[in-house]
């Protein structure tokens, strides 16, 4: 029940992310969301895309660093405090989140979180549709 996450390394320079989603675009890869981080020198692109192997693939052969990770994808309820919530359960039983964002898939359902966690099979165990469901790969695609 996880996800799979390009991460691409990027010289902070003019022109470098256009690069990756114009390499992404002519491998006709769907991007789904995505997050960027950056300091002075590099950027770490995060992105969840509807061909994750095709799009690591066309990236490499552009010369970008790029690898996969396995994230979960969260679904929280639409209303005041369903966030914190989850990050409450996690904390509870010692999941640290490593990092997060989020898009919105469906109007008037929750947002989709996604998550980098220290223990992704526990923060399952704990999560309840009250609280939050994990989305499987297939409904993000």
């Amino acid at each position: 029940m996880s996800a799979q996450q390009l991460s691409i390394f990027l010289e902070n320079q003019p022109g470098r992310l256009a690069e990756v989603v114009e390499a992404l675009a002519r491998a006709e890869i769907n991007i789904r969301a995505l997050s960027l981080a950056d300091t002075s020198e590099f950027g770490v692109l995060r992105l969840l895309a509807d061909k994750p192997e095709a799009a690591r693939a066309a990236l490499l052969k552009q010369g970008f660093r790029a690898q996969i990770t396995e994230v979960a994808a969260v679904e929280v309820p639409d209303r005041p405090g369903a966030l914190s919530r989850v990050l409450n359960v996690f904390n509870t039983v010692g999941v640290a989140v490593e990092y997060m964002y989020a898009f919105v898939g469906r109007p008037r359902q929750g947002a989709i979180m996604i998550f980098r966690l220290s223990d992704p099979e526990k923060a399952a165990r704990v999560l309840t549709p009250d609280i939050g469901r994990l989305v499987p790969s297939a409904e993000l695609l």
